[in-house]
């Protein structure tokens, strides 16, 4: 990640346009990435749908502070759990993965 990765982000919009995320976050992306000759893009983070569009699953983080104590030690709490949740779903998708698999010795 760095200069050489494009980070695609669609927060919404007023009005509603079929496919807008898909275009802008995906297909639009794709586009400059390869003209610019970028290494990647990052889509953002979420979303089954993605694989059938050739991106694999590929954990994200974020950072925040949360002043209330009690509340930090809840979604503490819950990240923990969690934390289990996405490992196991992300190495479940990565099986559906859209490409070749090839063993390290033949890489």
């Amino acid at each position: 990640m760095g200069s050489d990765t494009l980070f695609g982000r669609n927060w919404g919009a007023i009005e509603h346009h079929p496919f807008l995320h898909f275009e802008l976050c995906y297909y639009q992306a794709i586009d400059f990435a390869i003209a610019h000759k970028l290494a990647r893009v990052e889509a953002g983070a979420q979303g089954e749908h993605k694989i059938a569009r050739g991106y694999l699953p590929c954990t994200t983080y974020s950072a925040h502070f949360i002043i209330d104590a009690g509340l930090r030690r809840a979604v503490a709490d819950y990240l923990r759990r969690e934390r289990d949740y996405v490992a196991a779903a992300g190495a479940e998708l990565a099986t559906y993965a859209p490409y070749r698999k090839v063993p390290a010795e033949e890489a």
